[in-house]
């Protein structure tokens, strides 16, 4: 029996996460689950890593005024660029990353902030494309440079479009790429599971493992007995941008934290209305 009020025991629970596999994987455990890891995305510094040392150098110059960082794997992924391309850009990119004003999309990239000793000045009103464009409406980016660090490879022309609206000029980069050919073996027994009712609950925490798990299911031909298997477990996701990929693929999602959208909060809202089996 776990010690935790909010238990786990007897539940099933697949877990399609990345990066944070291990440490969401522990959360769970502790609360007495059982966990089914099957990691869907993998995410890799971009193979041409020569754009991304152009816009780090204009960066290092002061060229730019804002940043925005979309993710926290974004602002690592240029740091590993510089420790493994340029090591002699590291103190000027601290430097300016302490000068600009730096916007972040949800708790994760000030997270990563802090590990320098640095903070966010603006927060995105919500964690989407919609909430930084919301809350850059407020500034005055006239004559801006405003860097965009890219949420994968994502362009993001909705972002783009607005602050060139508002008279600033976009410097977008994208460090990191996602790897959506591993591990497929394991993708394609988790829908086996899925489809045969060996799950409880499933836990998206990126809508990239969504576009990833509808892919490799259409592939071998298990799309609609998936979809069917959904409507049978619980399905939860980590924020917004997550259930409305979810929503699109026409699949009810049960849960969702209300305004932090990260793993603990999502841990703890599962021990909450699920409880032990």
């Amino acid at each position: 029996m776990s010690d935790f009020p909010q238990n786990l025991t007897g539940r099933i629970i697949a877990v399609p996460e990345s990066r944070s596999l291990d440490i969401f994987t522990r959360l769970l455990e502790r609360r007495g689950a059982e966990v089914i890891q099957c990691p869907l995305v993998g995410i890799h510094n971009t193979p041409d890593t020569a754009p991304v040392l152009e816009w780090l150098e204009a960066f290092n110059r002061g060229d730019y005024d804002d940043l925005i960082l979309m993710t926290g794997e974004g602002l690592r992924r240029l740091q590993s660029i510089i420790e493994l391309h340029a090591p002699n850009m590291r103190d000027d990119f601290l430097s300016q990353l302490g000068r600009v004003r730096k916007i972040t999309r949800g708790p994760k990239p000030n997270s990563e902030l802090r590990k320098l000793g640095l903070e966010r000045d603006i927060n995105a009103l919500a964690p989407t494309t919609e909430g930084i464009i919301n809350t850059m409406r407020e500034l005055n980016l006239d004559g801006h440079t405003v860097g965009l660090q890219l949420y994968g490879t994502y362009s993001n022309p909705p972002l783009v479009e607005a602050l060139e609206a508002q008279g600033a000029t976009v410097k977008s980069v994208a460090p990191y790429v996602y790897a959506d050919d591993i591990e497929e073996q394991r993708v394609v027994d988790l829908i086996h599971r899925l489809v045969a009712g060996d799950v409880d609950v499933i836990a998206f925490t990126s809508a990239t493992q969504v576009k990833r798990l509808w892919a490799v299911a259409k592939k071998i031909e298990q799309t609609q007995r998936m979809e069917q298997a959904f409507s049978r477990l619980a399905v939860t996701a980590v924020g917004p941008v997550v259930r409305d990929c979810l929503v699109e693929k026409g699949v009810r999602v049960d849960l969702m934290p209300e305004d932090s959208f990260f793993l603990k909060p999502l841990v703890n809202l599962l021990g909450e209305k699920l409880g032990p089996k």
